[in-house]
């Protein structure tokens, strides 16, 4: 490694310059797909909220002890809670990029561009409702789908089974609200299909003196899990 004092202006001034352009390129696109990010979320909030609307006044006159209700948490964060089950929605701050054989990298429409690399990301979780009403640190949730945004406001849908897929190439997938809708309809199906199963009672022969300080019930049931859709370069949905 050259000493310190024997480094060159020309040298100091490359460097400089490779930093420069990388801010200039990849930073710069990050700051857009982030707001892309931050929009799109915004816009599943609004989907959210009138689809809880339209389903409450659908079910009030059938079975006034149904809730769904719509839970803002805070700007990177809101839940649906219906019935038993709560669908939880996480905004993450971090841009993300994929190996190249992964989901929608080798096509096309992503390899004409690097900035279409790097994506935003929203989460679907499916937790018991009861987990977090009762804080039952131990219980699991469930991904249900992972949405991925890029600079020019294209998505790409990835999770369980029941999520309606689009295709690898993102070229046509719009942030829309009629998309968005369906992103959100498609994971509660997938809640509600998601049954509960009861322990065998061997397992739930003893309770420790944890579990009943944390007031949790062992003798609650668990989620069966889910099936994720296999896409190309995936396992369970999620990248190797």
């Amino acid at each position: 490694m050259p000493h310190i004092d024997s480094v060159t202006p020309e040298a100091v001034t490359e460097r400089l310059t490779l930093i420069f352009e990388g801010l200039r390129q990849k930073s710069t696109a990050k700051q857009a797909i982030y707001r892309n990010t931050i929009a799109a979320f915004d816009l599943l909030r609004l989907v959210s909220q009138e689809l809880v609307v339209e389903l409450s006044r659908k079910l009030t006159p059938v079975d006034a002890s149904v809730v769904i209700e719509y839970r803002p948490i805070n700007e990177m964060e809101f839940h649906i809670r219906f019935s038993g089950d709560l669908l939880v929605f996480v905004l993450h701050s971090n841009i993300v990029t994929f190996p190249d054989t992964y989901g929608p990298m080798p096509t096309a429409y992503v390899e004409e561009d690097f900035r279409r690399r790097f994506f935003g990301h929203i989460m679907a979780y499916n937790f018991m409702a009861d987990s977090i009403k009762y804080q039952r640190l131990n219980d699991p949730g469930y991904l249900v789908g992972r949405l991925l945004i890029n600079i020019e406001n294209h998505y790409f849908l990835e999770g369980v089974q029941q999520l309606e897929m689009p295709d690898l190439d993102m070229s046509d997938n719009l942030i829309s609200p009629d998309a968005m809708k369906l992103f959100v309809e498609s994971a509660m199906i997938a809640a509600v299909n998601n049954d509960l199963i009861a322990p065998p009672l061997p397992e739930i022969q003893k309770i420790t003196v944890k579990q009943k300080i944390e007031n949790q019930q062992v003798s609650r049931g668990s989620k069966v899990g889910f099936s994720f859709y296999k896409q190309h370069g995936s396992i369970d949905g999620l990248p190797y």
